[in-house]
């Protein structure tokens, strides 16, 4: 793997613990990667970590005390909330308002289902509790702030012991004076109990969300705060003087401190490396529209890159009941890059249905036990199972650290799993279980697309993670997609994707006017205040130089619901702000809905300031799906071809014996040591100038 235009001249590694695999990867002085994968370790994450990075230095010969960063992401905190493995956690509220996290908004997501089911609330009931004190959503003061009762109230959480508490009060996010109040007496009283106060996590309006995300940080800070301080003290031990930065669900950079204070900006963490890695690549291989496809051991991710730029949200949802269900889960609501994720991972496990139909996942082996194939006591057929199965992976090739896949084991578990219920071999039980897969994620991809307003039609997929190149061909296919690249390290590709994350922050606050009375003075004291909060966070990166992205989010009067507006770079209003925004959210929304409306007010509801250190561009790479080179095959093995629908002789590579200009025709299969692309009867696979895979229809099938 190269990075050839890196000149820092520097050691730098990435750490991305999933669910399944732990990658670790290093940047040499010269810019080229080496990297390993082993077994997520969950009863204590860091050991993964700290065992691969044993590995891979003693391969490398580096010395840990050269390491100048050090840049870590995790599915920790998500799989804290899912799992509901978090603190004894408190959540202290306006009274009045115990029970808003289990009202929710009072939406349905499916609307004549009697028998729905929602997310249960991460805080039962009787831990929520109520203190007297109000304020409006003008931030006036209705109903003072009950000193005693504060106290009182402090007094049977310590007799209850809580690990954690969360504090959110009505209308908090336009003044926080009340919830800094409670944490101050909280702390005097209890110093070693963690608080989350809502107008620091969340300051935004809608009660809902800004309370289930205060809740959420409140939830995972201990465990996030204890991991964090044992893995970067267990570095230190081993010689890595070098600061841990973390990377936040909105793709950049954070240092350990703000991300053990704010866990929860770390939802999306792992998935937000691989998208930085898509929209890097996006941008080196000049294609403007870009699906990227993370595929790991555990769940897919899908989101869509435009212009270079993932998209991003200002508020998600995590443990979802219902598969691509808005409403579903449980929102969090901070900045994020927009993606759909589905239980669709090389461990997602394989069932039948009562209605005789397979289905996959959520539910995945993970690392403990794992695929039945991995000899480590599972029992279950999984996606991994199924690939082997189907001749795609191979014992001899699989690229996971002292993993050897067993072919009996899988084939044992998909007739146990499927085959029995259903009346089939092992290898037809393989083929559904793969087709079925591989319908779900191109069903998310598109349901993602609509959600988003977009048409896939010339989108270029790009393929990462350890599953995605044996699944992405066949995706690329449903999908109608033309083109398929699969970068050099892509089955560490959200590792990469860390070492090229820029340090950034997101500062995003609720500040209503509207455009028949303009707050001028309040609209530039938010911008600047924000602005000042993202470069705090952004400067301990000690980045050279920043850009500075304003946005506003507006409506019209009586909407329930507002649209994002960009503002220049040096936004500062003056008395012809009302037109000038006017102007700019009435282009938005015509570009949005086709039509503005007249003759109506509007308001701006939620600002957002994002500081981004300025990551320098890589040169362009040319692609070409031509080539005259058609290299050798080393060997053959009978592998299933979707295309025909038969089990057919397919011609055996080493990714690393490929070199810039070869051309292989399907059905053909790619090894290298972290995954295996898998290309079938009708594709043909480009080897590019920086050894990426271009993959197209053979010119006689697209014709």
């Amino acid at each position: 793997m190269t990075n050839s235009e890196n000149t820092q001249g520097t050691i730098r590694i990435g750490a991305d613990v999933g669910g399944t695999f732990t990658d670790i990867v290093i940047e040499r002085v010269d810019g080229t990667y080496a990297s390993t994968k082993v077994l997520t370790t969950h009863d204590a994450p860091e050991r993964a970590i700290l065992d691969g990075l044993e590995r891979l230095t003693i391969d490398e010969g580096i010395e840990l005390a050269d390491v100048e960063q050090f840049i870590h992401g995790t599915t920790l905190a998500t799989n804290a909330l899912i799992e509901r493995r978090g603190a004894h956690t408190a959540l202290v509220t306006t009274e009045g308002f115990r029970d808003v996290i289990e009202t929710r908004t009072e939406s349905r997501f499916e609307q004549y289902d009697l028998d729905i089911v929602l997310p249960k609330p991460l805080i039962e009931r009787r831990h929520r509790l109520t203190l007297s004190e109000r304020r409006d959503a003008r931030g006036q003061v209705l109903i003072p702030f009950d000193e005693q009762g504060a106290v009182e109230l402090i007094e049977g959480i310590a007799d209850e012991g809580y690990e954690s508490v969360a504090v959110g009060f009505i209308h908090s996010y336009v003044d926080g004076t009340n919830e800094r109040r409670f944490r101050d007496l909280l702390t005097d009283r209890l110093p070693h109990v963690s608080v989350s106060i809502s107008c620091e996590v969340s300051p935004q309006m809608r009660e809902y969300e800004r309370f289930n995300t205060v809740c959420a940080n409140a939830y995972v800070q201990p465990l996030m705060a204890s991991y964090l301080v044992r893995l970067r003290d267990q570095l230190r031990e081993r010689g890595v003087v070098a600061p841990l930065y973390l990377v936040h669900s909105g793709g950049g950079l954070m240092s350990v401190e703000s991300a053990a204070e704010f866990p929860v900006r770390l939802v999306e963490s792992g998935p937000a490396g691989g998208a930085i890695f898509a929209a890097d690549l996006a941008a080196r291989y000049g294609r403007d529209r870009v699906l990227s496809f993370d595929m790991g051991g555990t769940t897919a991710k899908i989101s869509l890159i435009d212009d270079s730029r993932p998209a991003t949200a200002k508020t998600f949802e995590v443990d979802r009941t219902a598969r691509f269900k808005k409403g579903s889960g449980m929102p969090i609501s901070i900045p994020v890059i927009d993606m759909i994720e589905i239980g669709a991972g090389g461990g997602s496990i394989a069932r039948v249905d009562s209605l005789d139909q397979i289905r996959i996942g959520p539910h995945s082996a993970g690392s403990e036990p794992g695929p039945a194939a991995y000899s480590l006591g599972g029992l279950d057929a999984t996606v991994t199972d199924a690939n082997l199965q189907l001749g795609r992976l191979h014992p001899d090739t699989f690229g996971a650290t002292d993993i050897d896949l067993s072919p009996d084991l899988a084939a044992e578990a998909l007739v146990r799993s499927v085959g029995t219920a259903l009346g089939l071999d092992a290898t037809t039980a393989a083929i559904g279980v793969a087709e079925v897969v591989d319908e779900n994620m191109a069903n998310a991809a598109r349901a993602h697309a609509v959600e988003n307003g977009k048409n896939l039609g010339g989108y270029t997929m790009i393929a990462f993670g350890g599953g995605a190149p044996l699944h992405a061909a066949r995706l690329m296919d449903k999908l109608g997609l033309d083109e398929l690249i699969v970068p050099p390290g892509a089955g560490v590709g959200s590792a990469i994707g860390f070492l090229v994350a820029p340090f950034s922050y997101e500062a995003v606050r609720s500040f209503y006017t509207s455009t028949t009375d303009f707050d001028v003075a309040g609209s530039n004291r938010v911008l600047a205040e924000l602005t000042d909060e993202a470069m705090s966070f952004v400067r301990q990166g000690t980045p050279s130089e920043v850009t500075v992205e304003r946005q506003v989010s507006m409506r019209y009067a009586g909407q329930g619901w507002e649209i994002p507006v960009m503002l220049d770079e040096d936004s500062t209003f003056d008395d012809f702000a009302a037109e000038l925004l006017s102007a700019k959210f009435t282009k938005a929304y015509e570009e949005f809905f086709g039509r503005a409306i007249d003759d109506l007010a509007i308001e701006t509801v939620s600002w957002s300031v994002r500081v981004s250190s300025v990551v320098p561009l890589r040169d362009r790479v040319a692609l070409s799906a031509g080539g005259d080179t058609v290299p050798p095959s080393e060997s053959s093995r009978e592998a299933y071809d979707p295309v025909t629908g038969e089990v057919v002789a397919t011609r055996l590579f080493d990714r690393e014996s490929l070199h810039p200009a070869m051309t292989i025709d399907g059905p053909a299969i790619i090894a290298e040591r972290q995954t295996t692309t898998v290309i079938a009867s009708h594709h043909r696979c480009s080897v590019q100038p920086d050894d990426s895979l271009l993959i197209t229809r053979r010119p006689e099938v697209a014709a």
